[in-house]
């Protein structure tokens, strides 16, 4: 297990055929949904992993369960649980931090932040994305976080920081659709109607035969993969066991340079 760049394409499993999936994230958001215990954290999971191995990376994670993340805590750079006041300001923090990322970027004439410039890139992991905007806290305060979280999805991608928000049941006032194309990249797992998988990849791809309804509960990590201005592709999601997860820790914490939480 070696370092890694977070400009790296990402292995995030394989397709029907077999044949690898990788998915460069580096300039791009993600957005996984499903129902529980579809497969969804599978993926998160390999994704942070990647990133804990990459120097050129902070880990920001939410985790409003404190269950699904909680293991990457001691290599996580910010690390939130459900604390709703401490939820927004740090995601106030980021913005903050995307702001100055674009004055940078004005200053010399630069319309994004690329792997030369020597600027860690940010991994933004939101999960479960529903109990900071429908859940936690207050009305006002549940609209101010998607207030600021609307803005860092729409203008973080050039500012290095790569969002990925994890939602379970999927429908139209968690995740509305012009909040939803802010993402480039979707993956929809097993869902239980056909128009909870249309709202994770477009309205439409369930009638033309890509609907995650299809998938059974024994399919544990298959989903449908959407790329930016592509078709959905069927893959598997890669698994990491609880011991695989530690091991990648362990190591991380050593090319982090982390100390134990």
């Amino acid at each position: 297990m070696s370092e890694l760049s977070i400009y790296d394409p990402i292995h995030f499993g394989v397709d029907e055929n077999g044949v690898r999936v990788e998915v460069t994230l580096a300039g791009r958001n993600l957005l996984p949904g499903g129902e529980p215990g579809s497969g969804k954290s599978s993926l998160v999971n390999t994704i942070v992993a990647h990133a804990s191995l990459s120097a050129d990376c902070r880990l920001w994670l939410f985790d409003g369960k404190l269950v699904e993340l909680d293991q990457w805590r001691a290599v996580a750079d910010v690390f939130v649980g459900n604390d709703m006041d401490l939820a927004i300001a740090t995601a106030r923090e980021l913005q903050h931090e995307m702001d100055i990322r674009y004055a940078m970027l004005r200053q010399v004439g630069r319309r994004k932040i690329v792997r030369d410039d020597g600027l860690d890139a940010i991994l933004f992991v939101l999960d479960e994305f529903a109990l900071y905007t429908a859940t936690y806290g207050s009305k006002e305060q549940r609209d101010e976080f998607v207030r600021i979280f609307r803005d860092i999805v729409a203008r973080g991608r050039a500012a290095g920081i790569i969002t990925v928000a994890a939602i379970q049941r999927p429908s139209a006032d968690i995740i509305p659709t012009s909040l939803r194309d802010l993402f480039s990249y979707r993956v929809a797992f097993r869902c239980t109607t056909d128009s909870s998988s249309d709202i994770i990849l477009t309205q439409g791809w369930a009638k033309e035969g890509y609907s995650a309804r299809t998938i059974t509960p024994e399919q544990l990590g298959v989903g449908w993969l959407l790329a930016e201005g592509g078709i959905p592709r069927r893959i598997k999601a890669a698994y990491l066991s609880d011991d695989d997860i530690r091991a990648v820790v362990a190591v991380a914490r050593h090319l982090r340079g982390h100390r134990a939480a």
